[in-house]
């Protein structure tokens, strides 16, 4: 079974965790076995691009230190062998080019999703 993951909601859980859990969950089955594709839109196209990471919190004197770091997290899914896709509209909607885009990741307008989601079994929208 292929299961797309349209992923939007950013920076979900990372407060308490060291990743997103969605993206943790797909590297862990993909390790396990599964076939996947990722779709970055909205918030989460800040994951694809190196200077969107987010530094450690402050809670007065204690420091969250093991703050995400997604672009790694995302990057390592494309070596893996995951389609990773990002929306160009949203990139553009938050004034990012994709210039510093993080390598194995493809650009794509929102127009290309109802093909792309033909090509899989199930569509998973986080």
């Amino acid at each position: 079974m292929k299961v797309l993951n349209i992923i939007e909601t950013a920076y979900r859980a990372t407060l308490e965790e060291q990743d997103d859990p969605v993206i943790w969950i797909i590297h862990a089955m993909k390790g396990a076995g599964a076939d996947f594709g990722v779709v970055l839109g909205g918030n989460a196209v800040n994951y694809c691009l190196r200077s969107q990471g987010n530094p450690p919190l402050l809670f007065g004197a204690r420091q969250q230190r093991h703050a995400p770091k997604l672009p790694e997290s995302v990057g390592a899914l494309a070596a893996k062998g995951v389609e990773v896709c990002v929306l160009r509209e949203d990139l553009e909607d938050r004034g990012l080019t994709g210039g510093e885009m993080i390598a194995g990741l493809r650009l794509m307008r929102r127009g290309e999703l109802p093909k792309l989601m033909g090509n899989f079994d199930q569509v998973w929208h986080w």
